[in-house]
């Protein structure tokens, strides 16, 4: 066992622990969940740093792949009374991660679509349809506006 943090692995971290906690809070819906997501990623990280080609694909798929699975059905944001906070919650888990990665990490839907395994058709359908939910969760139009 090392003694030391490797500097390059405490800067990885340092530079994208926020930005990736506040993600992941949007796409599981509660602070603590999302903490002890984002820190078994970077855990998982830390054990294969020199060998891992692109840290950030390896631990956004750490991160989010877990919000996919059927066992991850627990009511989101619950007690929640902001605006945001309660569109998302109407969405799936599935929806919820493509929208999060493509309007907040900025990611296109074929990059989307290599995290999380999924089509691109799967993904352009996934964020349609999330849109649309939360649009009009947000009282901003029908559903159907949205396309």
């Amino acid at each position: 066992m090392r003694d030391t943090v490797d500097p390059d692995f405490a800067s990885f971290v340092d530079a994208r622990q926020g930005r990736w906690l506040r993600t992941a809070y949007l796409v599981y819906g509660d602070v603590h969940r999302a903490e002890a997501v984002l820190l078994h990623a970077f855990t998982q990280l830390s054990t294969r740093w020199p060998r891992v080609d692109d840290p950030d694909i390896f631990v956004q798929r750490q991160l989010y792949l877990p919000a996919l699975r059927p066992w991850n059905r627990a009511k989101p944001f619950e007690g929640a009374e902001g605006q945001v906070e309660l569109a998302l919650a109407e969405l799936s888990p599935a929806q919820r991660a493509v929208f999060v990665l493509l309007h907040l990490e900025e990611l296109t839907e074929f990059e989307v679509a290599d995290l999380l395994g999924m089509s691109q058709t799967a993904v352009h359908t996934h964020a349609l349809t999330a849109f649309g939910i939360f649009r009009t969760a947000l009282g901003a139009g029908d559903r159907k506006d949205a396309r």
